[in-house]
């Protein structure tokens, strides 16, 4: 497997050469199945906290291939879950402690790359979401006023009027927006190769082209063991970071459900774009609809911008076939067009591939003691930050189990999500929910506030 071709791989500065293959045996501490953002962050946290462990990631295509290669380059304090949900869930605290943590989360993140000379154009400028409905509007008006309820300042949420967002942005139809400042953009391959290149440096063995066939539990007479073609690691702990792609391991396929999102890029913009665009500040951009999208302004003056749109695959089916989807990139190039209608050129890049959901919405990080097994993962594309976060939670974990940190008493440290229905009902579960939000977004977009569509989503997302 080689990366898709995509913005973000075409942009990187090296030739992408594979690393060597896994073709013998193993004895390590720690063995990370997945060379994306959380294998090797975990890899990382870990040789912080003691650089003598024996350390072996195991990748099955080159590390950043999934997720964490053709992501939106978000780094951002979003969490899958909404606050009120938090909150019903775990409590003022424990939402209180996990807003903390992912909020100090995005600077620390830049801080980590800088000390660490990880060049992925890290800014952090914020994020808009902007209002182009009455429902919108609301909507937005809505998600203030429960964030001053839930302690939330100004300084961390705050409503632009009309005139506000357009200085920063002028998007085709704004009534407003709201402004967070814990957002950056990121080039997201640039940053996970730059952190393969890392962990080498500190001496973690990384093996590409090392596809997993299973990971055998440890017991009181054995160590957890991963095999793959043709080769196979003991540890201590075998770590499971394989995000989209955990449907297609034995006995998987329930986890989580892989969601395709997909992406386009412009071509670099001009000055006199972007003068009339704005983003001065390389504020990532949304809107307040129902289907996600997701854009940001590129170091070399493009428009990177994605959304979800793409139906889930009956079983959970995870295909090379499924990242091209010419309805998705043409609704997402006229969705585009229609928020900066002086866009110039044409579309270079198209891309996609898999993320994770976990039924209750919610990730996870867990240590199995006993088996020595672990997992981190169902960020539901938020993950870019979240995936740090959970490698300190999994390393406090790994290296001091006995010791209590800010990381290892998350809400969804230890947490194990129920299993996804069985077909058909995932897939009509899912399905129904995607078409919900289209049709919710479409009501709205004539002026229709409380469609059926919206009450709906609703319905299957609570």
């Amino acid at each position: 497997m080689r990366p898709p071709h995509s913005l973000w791989w075409d942009g990187l500065t090296h030739p992408l050469i594979a690393r060597a293959s896994l073709t013998t045996h193993l004895d390590v501490d720690v063995a990370i199945v997945g060379g994306g953002f959380t294998g090797l962050w975990t890899a990382r946290e870990l040789k912080r906290r003691d650089p003598a462990l024996r350390i072996a990631v195991l990748e099955q295509s080159v590390c950043g291939f999934g997720a964490s290669g053709r992501n939106g380059g978000w780094a951002s304090s979003f969490y899958p879950l909404s606050d009120e949900s938090i909150v019903a869930r775990h409590g003022i605290d424990q939402f209180r402690h996990l807003r903390g943590v992912l909020e100090r989360g995005v600077r620390e993140f830049g801080e980590a790359l800088r000390v660490d000379a990880i060049d992925a154009d890290f800014v952090q400028g914020g994020t808009l979401d902007f209002a182009r409905s009455t429902a919108q509007v609301q909507r937005l008006h809505q998600h203030i006023d429960t964030a001053r309820e839930l302690g939330y300042s100004v300084d961390d949420l705050r409503w632009l009027d009309q005139g506000e967002a357009n200085e920063r942005a002028r998007v085709s139809g704004s009534l407003g927006a709201t402004y967070s400042p814990h957002c950056a953009r990121v080039h997201p391959a640039r940053l996970v190769r730059g952190l393969a290149e890392v962990n080498e440096q500190l001496g973690v063995r990384i093996f590409e082209n090392s596809k997993m066939t299973k990971i055998l539990a440890g017991s009181t007479r054995s160590e957890p063991q991963v095999v793959t073609a043709e080769g196979s690691v003991h540890a201590r702990f075998v770590v499971r970071a394989t995000e989209g792609f955990t449907p297609e391991l034995p006995r998987e396929r329930r986890s989580v459900a892989p969601l395709y999102s997909l992406m386009i890029a412009t071509e670099p913009q001009s000055d006199d774009f972007w003068a009339e665009a704005g983003l001065s500040q390389y504020e990532t951009f949304n809107d307040a609809r129902h289907l996600i999208i997701y854009g940001q302004r590129t170091s070399d003056n493009r428009i990177a911008f994605g959304g979800r749109g793409a139906s889930y695959h009956f079983g959970s089916t995870v295909e090379p076939r499924y990242d091209q989807n010419s309805k998705v990139f043409t609704s997402l190039e006229a969705t585009l067009r229609q928020l900066f209608p002086a866009l110039q050129g044409s579309i270079t890049h198209r891309w996609g591939g898999p993320l994770a959901m976990a039924r209750d919405q919610s990730p996870s990080v867990i240590v199995d003691y006993e088996s020595g097994l672990a997992s981190a993962g169902g960020y539901t594309g938020d993950g870019v930050v979240m995936t740090r976060i959970a490698a300190n939670a999994l390393a406090d974990l790994m290296v001091a189990p006995d010791v209590e940190t800010e990381f290892t008493t998350l809400p969804f440290v230890q947490h194990h999500s129920p299993n996804w229905e069985f077909e058909p009902l995932r897939w009509l579960g899912i399905n129904a929910g995607l078409a919900a939000a289209i049709a919710a977004d479409r009501a709205e977009n004539k002026g229709i506030v409380n469609s059926r569509g919206a009450r709906l989503l609703g319905r299957l997302t609570n």
